[in-house]
């Protein structure tokens, strides 16, 4: 009698543990470009648009943002970059509505919202480029661990040497991604795609 109510017991305590585990947690998403989910830098920005509208994360809440530093006068990396966010979205098909390129100039001296919006034009329409002050710039591309500086050329003129990475938000505004400036249109698509499937 005593081995049975014993046995009674343990098959009790067994069913309130299963009753009270809780179900595994999915698998982390896996990511092709780099994953800097919780980062404590690229949080946001304030910054006025080639409409001449302040902006910040906020904004986009419910895209995929993708934002990249640039200028307007960049012979490759940047309109590359744009270029194959551009092939991102149109591979995205209807979900593309829900991927948003932002362009933030490294050079506000000669990157005028006109210059900003025709600039945007080559690439799609919906594009966001942003411009601030020198000190706003400068303080942006500190939040996003950014370099640039002026690269003086033989003419006279000058070249921003900047970096050529991108950050990559989920839909809820949280920096997921670092997208290094050479990685496939193919693997960002794959990425977003993760991402607006809430990944």
């Amino acid at each position: 009698m005593i081995t049975l109510r014993r046995a009674f017991l343990a098959l009790s305590v067994a069913a309130l543990v299963a009753c009270d585990a809780k179900p595994p947690a999915p698998p982390p998403a896996q990511f092709k470009n780099v994953d800097v989910s919780g980062a404590a830098y690229a949080r946001d920005f304030a910054l006025v648009d080639q409409h001449g509208q302040r902006r910040t994360l906020a904004d986009f809440k419910g895209k995929v943002v993708v934002v990249f530093f640039g200028y307007t006068q960049c012979p490759d990396v940047c309109p590359t970059t744009m270029s194959e966010l551009a092939a991102v979205k149109t591979a995205l098909g209807p979900a593309g509505d829900r991927l948003q390129g932002i362009f933030v100039s490294v050079d506000p001296e000669r990157d005028t919202a006109a210059a900003l919006k025709d600039y945007m034009s080559g690439f799609d329409a919906s594009f966001i480029a942003l411009r601030g002050t020198p000190e706003e710039t400068l303080a942006t591309a500190k939040e996003y661990k950014v370099y640039f500086a002026k690269v003086p050329t033989k003419s006279g003129g000058y070249l921003m040497d900047h970096s050529a990475g991108s950050y990559v938000y989920d839909p809820s505004g949280r920096v997921r991604l670092f997208v290094r400036y050479g990685g496939s249109a193919a693997d960002l698509t794959a990425d977003v795609k993760t991402l607006l499937a809430g990944g």
